[in-house]
């Protein structure tokens, strides 16, 4: 799963690069989103590697390799949201221009917000991660990571001090181990209400779209279909890759010693947290074949029939007058 997310991931960017749309408002966030399913995919993809071969004076690189991954999971939440938001003011301004025919300004706003918010879902999860690794390494908490399964990542089990690690470092190691989980849980909590209200706002304003009697052409239909798809679909791929991981991180806490269970959910949590890239570059994929057969059926439809356009005939034949409409009929 992570090789195929690592594919995926590059699939979007090398399309990015080659096609020169790195650059544009439209890609960017997307770009900037698929670096870090990149990255979070190499991580992956490194623990399955090392699986079982280092020794156990080794485990430190285990233990650094965990909280980086730890710093790739929140930023790829943070950067979902980003480009989720992105998208609702993309159908926004769309909405906005065809209502009230210029919003220089709301684009403007939009673009310089998106790129302070590029910023913070890098600089955050680095900030919220410092003291793990500083902590960390400097308390030898790397010594608790005995088991096998040590560099899978999001598999460490809650942290039994083992008999080698002092008391005080067992305390701050404890401590670590709860302040990065519940890190994960609030970042993706945050994530998860914000996503949500974005996909409401963006349904409400969809069907103020197409209820509107304003002039569109296909290219912009096509345009505001693709948007609204994406508004759906990638905050469904970013629930069902991260959902089982944070059942999993929620029943740790809960019931820490139910095993069985917790090897169930990790075996879930492996397949699907691993494959956002690969998800992602399937929506891409899939919205970019919709813009192009939504653009080619405006063409091929003479008179540009799509659902918009037949309730603005309706509506602008019931304002003429009876012979007017006959005639033009």
């Amino acid at each position: 799963m992570a090789t195929l997310s690592i594919i995926g991931s590059s699939s979007i960017i090398a399309s990015a690069v080659f096609q020169n749309l790195m650059k544009t408002p439209e890609v960017r966030p997307l770009f900037y989103l698929s670096i870090s399913d990149l990255l979070l995919g190499m991580c992956w993809l490194t623990g399955a590697l090392l699986y079982g071969t280092l020794s156990a004076n080794e485990d430190v690189v285990c233990y650094n390799l965990q909280t980086t991954g730890q710093i790739f999971y929140i930023s790829s939440f943070l950067y979902t949201v980003n480009y989720t938001w992105y998208l609702y003011m993309d159908l926004k301004t769309r909405y906005s221009q065809n209502v009230y025919s210029s919003t220089p300004q709301v684009w403007a706003c939009t673009s310089r917000l998106g790129k302070v918010a590029t910023i913070l879902s890098s600089l955050i999860p680095l900030l919220l991660m410092v003291p793990v690794f500083c902590l960390g390494n400097t308390s030898e908490c790397f010594l608790n990571f005995s088991q096998s399964h040590r560099c899978l990542l999001m598999h460490t089990p809650p942290p039994a001090m083992a008999e080698l690690v002092p008391a005080v470092s067992g305390d701050v190691c404890s401590a670590l181990y709860f302040y990065s989980l519940a890190a994960l849980l609030v970042s993706f909590l945050f994530s998860f209400l914000t996503i949500l209200a974005l996909l409401l706002r963006a349904e409400m304003l969809y069907k103020k779209f197409v209820k509107s009697t304003g002039f569109l052409g296909d290219q912009q239909w096509a345009m505001i279909r693709v948007v609204e798809q994406r508004v759906r679909f990638y905050p469904a791929a970013f629930f069902f890759c991260w959902g089982p991981a944070v059942i999993l991180g929620i029943v740790k806490l809960i019931m820490p010693q139910n095993t069985e269970l917790h090897m169930a959910l990790y075996v879930l949590q492996a397949l699907t947290a691993a494959s956002q890239g690969l998800l992602n570059c399937g929506v891409y994929g899939w919205t970019q074949h919709n813009l192009g057969r939504f653009k080619w059926e405006g063409r091929r439809d003479a008179d540009t029939q799509t659902p918009l356009l037949r309730s603005q005939k309706r509506f602008y034949a019931s304002t003429l007058p009876s012979s007017t409409t006959s005639s033009a009929l």
